[in-house]
């Protein structure tokens, strides 16, 4: 079995090693740096970390006034608060301004598990991307948060990278080719597309291997960046095979299947299923149960490719 890392545990890596070499690298959290993973950056460089309490307003705020001084500013809270209880200053200060923040939101969606419905935010990806020139990213491995967290340090605006508790296993290899705005045909397959973000990629993996089994080959797309969307593998993936499913930890309103959708009904109409949180709050529970109860799974994304094959 291939080893598991939590994307959350990427990102704390990801910044105590980058730390080193990037000066002007601020971290900021709201309390929570020992759950986010920015607990090593405050120790190896506490000059340039700053702890704001719980005042997500505040912490977004200021990392916007860092930002236009001229620092990189990485700013973590859950998801939930970030996108939620922050969204005005976040619009106002950071997206208006086009302000250098990076809002590294983590224990997003079901598989926060345990912590329950009030933390469980099926909503972060719809209102971010709303907001205009926000770039959006859910990275799917340890490997691939990494690269996209370079990537996104190194350019210039406003972020929003979605990063979850729950360890999974590494998709990529060292030097795979990941960039923001490009989705990566993960598996190839001539019958039907689905379009995978997250931790969806891997449950999405499993389904297709089910799938083979009944003689259905089924193209696996990672769609880490969600905005800007990667049209041209949405194009392809209608062109070649005979349906899209998304697959999403989100909910089917405003997410993935939004965005999709919104494309494909511009510039290439195509039949879509979607799989996620169906209008739904969730519960508390182990992540792999919840995925299942909340119609999430393997099975749930195999059984939507199966009703496209009707």
């Amino acid at each position: 079995m291939a080893d598991k890392t939590a994307t959350r545990q990427a990102y704390g890596e990801f910044l105590a090693e980058k730390g080193k070499t990037m000066k002007n690298l601020i971290v900021m959290d709201a309390d929570l740096s020992k759950s986010t993973m920015t607990a090593g950056f405050a120790k190896a460089f506490p000059d340039r970390f700053f702890n704001m309490g719980i005042a997500e307003q505040n912490l977004y705020g200021v990392a916007a006034g860092l930002a236009v001084s001229g620092k990189v500013v990485c700013a973590s809270t859950f998801a939930m608060f970030a996108s939620g209880r922050a969204f005005e200053i976040i619009r106002n200060s950071i997206g208006y301004t086009h302000a250098n923040v990076k809002i590294c939101a983590t224990h997003a969606g079901i598989t926060v598990g345990e912590d329950g419905a009030s933390h469980q935010t099926f909503e972060d990806i719809a209102l971010m991307r709303a907001i205009p020139g926000m770039t959006v990213l859910n990275p799917a491995d340890a490997r691939s948060a990494k690269r996209l967290l370079d990537l996104a340090v190194n350019t210039d605006g406003p972020f929003y990278i979605r990063l979850g508790r729950a360890a999974v296993p590494e998709l990529y290899d060292e030097d795979a080719d990941i960039e923001i705005g490009k989705g990566v045909r993960v598996r190839d397959g001539r019958d039907y597309t689905v379009i995978a973000t997250g931790v969806m990629v891997h449950e999405t993996l499993a389904a297709a291997e089910t799938l083979a089994g009944e003689g259905i080959d089924v193209r696996v797309v990672d769609m880490h960046t969600i905005k800007p969307l990667d049209g041209a593998i949405v194009e392809k993936a209608v062109k070649e095979t005979k349906g899209l499913v998304t697959a999403e930890e989100h909910s089917v309103i405003g997410g993935l299947f939004g965005a999709v959708s919104e494309y494909t009904a511009a510039h290439c109409p195509v039949r879509i299923i979607p799989v996620g949180q169906n209008d739904t709050f969730g519960e508390s529970g182990k992540p792999n149960e919840l995925l299942k109860k909340y119609g999430m799974s393997a099975d749930d994304i195999a059984a939507a490719v199966r009703r496209l094959a009707q």
